[in-house]
Order: C-alpha cells, then structure tokens, then sequence
C-alpha cells in the first residue's frame, strides 16, 4: 500500500440529504452568517473610532477576538452554504487542506487571545495598581504576535498529520467540511497512532489551557472579596462575559478533539456550534453585558444619523 494519498477530491455528505430540509437549512446558516459578520464588524468599528476603548487591552484584545469570530465563520459558512445547492458536494484535495490549516489557524489563535484577556482581567483586578504599568501596549501587541505564532505552529501539525494520511479510497466524509477525525476514518491503515497525535496537539492544549484559565478566573473571583459592592459588581460583569466566551469556546472543542473517537456516532453538531453558532453568540456576550460597548455604540450611532443629515 502506498505511503501517500491517491485521493484528488472528497465528497462531503453534509448535514442532510433532504433537499428540503437544506432549503430550511440555507436559510438559518444565511441569517446566521450575516448576523455574525454584522455583529463582529459592529464591535471592531466602535472600538476603533473610540478613543477611550481602543486605549484599553481588554478591548484591544476585543478586536481581535471579533476579527478571528468573523474569520472562523467565513472559513466554513460560505462553502456549507453553496453545498445545500449541489446535489454532489465535492472538495478538492488541496481545498480541503487550506479549508483544515485555516480553521485551526483561527481557533488556534483564539485560545490564546482567550488566554490573553484572562490575564488582562487578573492584572486589572489582583494588581490595580501596576495595571498601566504591566499591560502596557508593547505587551499586548508582543502577545498577539505570540498568538498568530502559536495558531500557525498549531495548524501546520495538523496538515503535517494529514499529508501523512494514505488516503487511497474511499473519498466519502460523512460531514460538511474537512477536519482530521472525518479524515482518519478514511485512512487505509491504522490509524491509532495519529488519533494520539490528535489528541496531543488538540485535546490535550485543550484541557490544560481550559484549566489554567478556570484557575485564573478562581483567583480573580477569590481577590474581589475585598473590593467593594461596586467594584465587586463591575468586575462580575467583565469577568462574567469572559468566562461566557471560555465556555462557549472550550465547551465543543472538548466534545470533538478530547474525546474517544468511538464516543460519539457524528461530530457534526458540535462542529457546528463551535464554528457557526459560537462566532454569532461572542459579540452578543460582549454587547449585552457591557455597558462601555452600548454606550460607545449609540455614541457611533448618532453620529452615523447626524452625518447622513448634513448629506
């Protein structure tokens, strides 16, 4: 058997075969795409054009984590939608790696920025007053620098791990786009080495970084007991839609990446919602629970209204 793939497209069978049911299908995933394109875009143009959150790392960090959201969805959404349309949904072979290098690229890059504002949280509350003089502006662009590293050593061990793949038939992956576990299933060998692998470059980065981080919120909950009402209030409320996107970020990749392959007869659900829903659900979490994000927002509003009636 040869050591390289014969295969030079796949056809995925989507989420359903119904033709029906991908009319319904297309619909949602459409509402849902432009929301989130829409919703993303909102929280990066009002805090650049404000002053007062562009100066502060949470909301540097912010930004990013939107323009990651909205590149997460734009990796998959677009291609699942067109394939409600063909009745043989293919993808080339080169097309389903890059589609494989990119969502790991941007998710990778997400943990770390995660990572990134949890610390920011810790600094502001646990250390008020060497804040400025800790998360200075170098700091936060030196980390996202190391976030863009990190994401792109992530992603190209997950394309190492697939170019290693002999895929010589069949070319069927029971999903609607192109991740590692569809692919092992279609391997010619045996592939319990490389679910290892998976599970060390995946699942394992994970759970340990999950658990750093529900440490660090532990700390920072633990440290407002002697602040007051007020504060305490506030720093519940940041804290609360930060350990929201944790949760929401963290929560599908355990089901798909730290788990038995044999756990579950399909991935796709949770698929879907870590790469659809959860980039839709991020900037409602920053929006409807911080009143700094509305209240720049209405600001940016009536000066768009103002604008259009001097025109």
């Amino acid at each position: 058997m040869q050591n390289q793939s014969i295969v030079t497209e796949f056809i995925l069978l989507g989420l359903s075969q119904n033709s029906k049911v991908e009319i319904i299908l297309f619909v949602v995933f459409l509402l849902i795409y432009f929301a989130t394109i829409w919703g993303n875009m909102v929280i990066v143009v009002t805090i650049i054009y404000s002053p007062a959150l562009l100066a502060s790392p949470m909301y540097f960090f912010l930004i990013f984590l939107s323009l990651l959201d909205a590149c997460t969805s734009s990796t998959v959404a677009p291609k699942m939608m067109v394939d409600f349309f063909d009745e043989k949904k293919t993808i080339s072979f080169e097309c389903c790696i890059i589609q494989l290098f990119a969502i790991h690229f941007f998710t990778g890059i997400e943990v770390i920025v995660l990572s990134a504002m949890a610390y920011d949280r810790y600094v502001a509350i646990c250390k008020p007053l060497h804040y400025t003089s800790i998360m200075t502006r170098r700091l936060c662009c030196i980390l996202v620098v190391v976030s863009w590293a990190g994401g792109f050593l992530h992603s190209t061990v997950q394309v190492i791990f697939t170019l290693q793949l002999p895929l010589c038939g069949p070319n069927v992956i029971d999903h609607y786009m192109c991740d590692l576990f569809p692919l092992l299933k279609l391997a010619c060998t045996d592939t319990r080495i490389f679910v290892i692998l998976v599970f060390a470059n995946s699942g394992s980065i994970s759970i340990i970084i999950f658990f750093i981080l529900l440490v660090s919120y532990g700390v920072i909950l633990y440290s407002l007991r002697a602040q007051s009402s007020e504060g305490r209030f506030k720093a519940l409320s940041t804290c609360g839609s930060h350990i929201t996107a944790v949760l929401l970020f963290f929560v599908p990749c355990f089901l798909i990446y730290a788990r038995p392959t044999s756990a579950f007869s399909s991935e796709k659900n949770a698929f879907v919602f870590a790469t659809i829903i959860t980039p839709l659900l991020n900037p409602m979490v920053y929006t409807f629970r911080n009143k700094e994000i509305k209240n720049a927002i209405k600001i940016m509003w009536k000066r768009l209204i103002m604008f259009s009636n001097e025109y």
